[in-house]
């Protein structure tokens, strides 16, 4: 997989000495004055800058190429990435609930197949999720201003509810609204007294629209976290998942 890092910053440089050329070709060609040129190129009489996207609903800002550069190559984890990594667990355990059914319910050779390799990648993602949050502990304190005694994590990293793979039957952000693709308790009960065909075809439903919510906070995560890492696990979640929503529409 290419450096992730090494690119940002690349591009960053790319946009900088593409706004120093600017700058250049403005002196050149007028003789307005250093301050006319800042608001027009971008380049003012203190050098070349480099125009940062703001937020949505934010102005736009100007850096210095060194600001630039170093902006680039900070991930520190923001709020977005520690929910992510915490919702992601929850929702890839209920994936799992589901996959355990297949194999005694299951009639179809393909939809087992199926269940066998979605638990093999979730599980360990779960795992790779939860020693991310442990690792990142004292990032997570520093963005939540401070940890508060007897927290809900409990300076766990988020890992307290998860000692195992979990029940799969929480289905919130921790905020009370529902997470993207996740079966009610209805639909499990339904799942878990269905046998053959009719598991089946409950089954790759309730798999297709899971899915499909944990690509949707998968492209959430890419357009407001700020973690590599974190960025490289949606990424593949958005490729892998997505491929099988396909594969599982083709199986229905």
């Amino acid at each position: 997989m290419p450096n992730r890092r090494r690119s940002k910053r690349s591009h960053v440089l790319t946009a900088a000495a593409a706004a120093l050329l600017i700058g250049v070709a403005l002196t050149g060609c007028d003789s307005s004055s250093a301050d006319d040129r800042a608001g027009a190129g971008g380049a003012g009489k203190d050098g070349p800058s480099v125009i940062a996207p703001g937020k949505p609903g934010e102005e736009n800002k100007r850096l210095s190429p060194e600001e630039a550069a170093a902006k680039s190559d900070d991930d520190t984890p923001n709020s977005a990435d520690f929910a992510y990594a915490e919702m992601m667990i929850e929702h890839h355990a209920q994936a799992l609930v589901m996959t355990e059914l297949a194999p005694k319910r299951a009639e179809s050779a393909k939809v087992k197949g199926l269940a066998e390799r979605i638990e093999a990648a979730q599980g360990p993602e779960i795992d790779a999720m939860k020693g991310w949050l442990k690792t990142h502990d004292a990032d997570k304190r520093d963005d939540q201003g401070g940890a508060e005694e007897g927290g809900q994590d409990g300076g766990q990293g988020g890992d307290s509810h998860h000692d195992g793979h979990g029940d799969g039957h929480g289905d919130g952000h921790g905020d009370g609204a529902p997470m993207p693709g996740m079966a009610t308790e209805a639909q499990l009960k339904t799942l878990r007294a269905a046998e053959g065909a009719a598991f089946d075809e409950l089954f790759l439903k309730l798999m297709i629209t899971h899915h499909a919510g944990a690509v949707t906070m998968a492209t959430d995560l890419l357009a407001e976290g700020n973690n590599i890492q974190i960025e490289e696990m949606a990424n593949d979640t958005v490729a892998q998942q997505s491929a099988e929503i396909h594969r599982m529409r083709g199986m229905s």
